[in-house]
């Protein structure tokens, strides 16, 4: 069975994989940059090195030609030749006859044409042309008396990359366009980033400012569309509230006309009953309404101290409930500073907390450092715990697992519903888990 192809780990940013290709793509080209100006250096290199052998021959050859015969070899011994050339006179000549001729444009690259287009008595009486190693060729000239000057060409290897200074100049260019590269691609994905911080802004707060509609066409679109969302869900929410308080509003007026004819009943036991039922109604309606209109969304968020938050609610449920004040402690750092809303977030601690002791007969606030950018704070009590398929239910609105509509014992299903939106609105969440010891702990995260 083949093994499945590796892919190549890209990062994992929008922008790192815009500038990862970017990279990439400068690559190629400095590359391919790179490989033709090699070539033409290499050309040129070759261009210059046969143009400088070329005229060195043609000299060597008219001081052979004009020196006397007896000081013919000393002069041209004499002479400063460059690099690949080789000059010597012999008796017999170093290329053999039909020995096959080299390449036409080495023979033209270096002008032996030249020797003979100059006048009768400089020119050689016979010319011998032949290859030597790669690159090279051999030339025999025969001079007027019979000797033969053979000249040996060896052409250089080529040095493309013999040179500091384009290899700092090119190491130097690369460096600025990566460096170009980047700030440009974390200027132009900066508007996709501040998108995603306003959405989670709004998410946390509905009131939140909108986006600045500049920059390029696409992103002013965006955010325009952005913009235009929030608005809308802004004025939904309002709406809702505004319907709500109007509901609350005849809700409690008929409530109140049957707490005044419940007064004038006869029968005590009834009318006690009744108004009973009533306070309950009315409570349950209040409690309802808050819930439904979240006026806590509307409170601005603020630093704050978690942990003398912590301990406020811990006094104030122990000061509520004198005969559970064993079982009602704090734990964790002296201070710890968070950005959130005081009130929400003090009314869900405040419902976490009253959950515990109704349920579970305690109360423990742990909280703990800063880890991962969260926070978390867990409230443990010494309950029965919940059935592990019921963990999650408990959070729906009216949920209760204690069978009775008595709020002294069941309240009304709403306040680990409230304390979940709040912890959400605030970014982060809260869940419930069974303690091994028994038991059960509602773990509350918050971003640090």
């Amino acid at each position: 069975m083949a093994e499945p192809r590796r892919r190549i780990a890209l990062p994992a940013s929008l922008g790192g994989r815009t500038a990862f290709w970017l990279i990439l793509a400068l690559m190629l080209v400095q590359a391919a940059g790179l490989t033709i100006h090699a070539l033409d250096r290499v050309d040129l290199q070759r261009f210059i090195h046969a143009r400088a052998i070329a005229g060195r021959a043609l000299g060597a050859w008219r001081t052979a030609v004009l020196a006397p015969a007896d000081r013919r070899e000393q002069m041209l011994a004499d002479l400063d030749l460059p690099e690949g050339l080789a000059i010597e006179l012999s008796a017999q000549p170093a290329v053999r006859q039909g020995s096959p001729p080299p390449p036409p444009d080495l023979v033209r690259l270096f002008r032996l044409d030249l020797i003979n287009s100059g006048p009768p008595r400089l020119r050689p009486r016979e010319v011998r042309l032949g290859p030597a190693r790669p690159g090279g060729f051999q030339a025999a000239l025969r001079l007027p008396d019979g000797e033969w000057l053979n000249i040996r060409v060896d052409m250089p290897p080529p040095r493309p990359w013999h040179s500091t200074t384009f290899l700092a100049a090119f190491v130097v260019m690369t460096v600025a366009a990566v460096l170009l590269i980047l700030w440009a691609v974390k200027r132009l994905t900066r508007p996709v980033r501040l998108l995603a911080e306003a959405a989670d802004r709004l998410g946390r707060d509905v009131n939140a400012p909108p986006l600045a509609e500049n920059g390029p066409s696409e992103v002013a679109i965006a955010a325009h569309a952005f913009n235009r969302m929030a608005e809308r869900i802004r004025r939904f929410v309002a709406d809702r509230t505004q319907m709500l308080a109007a509901i609350g509003h005849d809700l409690r007026t008929p409530i109140t006309r049957l707490r005044l004819r419940a007064e004038f009943m006869d029968d005590d036991e009834q009318r006690r009953k009744m108004l009973a039922d009533l306070d309950e109604m009315e409570q349950m309606i209040g409690a309802t309404l808050a819930f439904a209109r979240d006026d806590a969304a509307a409170e601005p968020a603020s630093p704050i101290d978690l942990a003398a938050l912590c301990r406020t609610v811990a006094d104030e449920a122990t000061d509520a409930r004198p005969e559970l004040a064993e079982a009602i402690c704090y734990e964790g750092p002296e201070r710890l500073t968070l950005r959130a809303r005081p009130v929400a977030l003090k009314r869900a601690i405040a419902n976490l907390v009253s959950n515990a002791l109704s349920y579970g007969g305690a109360a423990r606030l742990r909280l703990a450092r800063p880890e991962g950018g969260v926070v978390r704070l867990s409230v443990e009590d010494d309950g029965p715990g919940i059935p592990e398929s019921e963990l999650e239910a408990v959070f729906t609105p009216f949920r209760r697992l204690e069978a009775s509509r008595n709020r002294e014992t069941g309240g009304t299903g709403l306040g680990l519903t409230i304390a979940r939106n709040i912890l959400r609105a605030h970014g982060g969440d809260v869940v419930l888990k069974n303690r091994p010891t028994g038991g059960l702990t509602a773990v509350a995260s918050l971003p640090a």
